[in-house]
């Protein structure tokens, strides 16, 4: 799915000059006249980047990285202002903007920035895609092999992880084996990576004294 460019600017001149300018480099935009109108976007968007101006009627361009951020959009967000000043600069990357460009923008200084903002997002689909399916693989674990995995993934052996779960290491033994086929994992380093991955091992130890 080839990517697209979200140009987002209240200024119909500049808006219509960057997207000529765009498109004659070969990518595909979509046009926007205010902050709100990119918050309509389905959550399943197309791999891209967005061309944010800072001041703009109604919603902010840092406002919209707020709320696309708390959305979880994957798309990076390439500031372009006229009115550029340190501390919303310094905000705005704080917040995970891909660059902070002053109007005007040479072309070179400007694909570069896309060109960056693109792999970071096909980066992020990538990562999401794995996670996803890591999910489903681990979803499709008993309950008791869900726990039998996560402490096989904290290190445990077969014997503590059969007195903490009260039952005989034979069992344990058959658990772990049927979550090492569910899971397609040759090893407790791999099942390790699985978890971190997933965020399991960040999390609390549940049921245990």
């Amino acid at each position: 799915m080839s990517a697209l460019i979200h140009i987002v600017d209240d200024d119909a001149s500049f808006r219509k000059s960057l997207a000529q300018l765009l498109q004659a480099c070969g990518y595909e935009v979509a046009l926007y006249d205010s902050a709100e109108q990119v918050l309509q976007l389905p959550p399943d968007a197309r791999p891209g980047c967005i061309l944010l101006d800072v001041r703009m009627p109604g919603l902010s361009g840092p406002e919209l990285q707020d709320r696309l951020a708390q959305l979880g959009s994957p798309l990076p967000i390439i500031f372009l202002s006229g009115h550029a000043n340190i501390p919303t600069t310094v905000r705005t990357i704080k917040a995970g903007a891909e660059d902070f460009l002053a109007k005007p923008v040479s072309k070179n200084v400007l694909l570069d920035a896309i060109g960056r903002a693109l792999e970071r997002c096909h980066a992020t689909l990538a990562q999401r895609e794995q996670i996803e399916f890591l999910q489903a693989r681990v979803g499709k674990l008993t309950p008791r092999e869900r726990k039998v995995f996560e402490l096989v993934a904290r290190g445990q052996i077969n014997k503590q992880i059969a007195f903490t779960l009260g039952t005989t290491e034979r069992t344990i033994k058959a658990h772990r084996q049927k979550v090492m086929q569910k899971l397609n994992a040759h090893s407790v380093l791999e099942l390790a990576a699985v978890a971190e991955r997933l965020g399991i091992l960040s999390a609390p130890e549940g049921g245990q004294g």
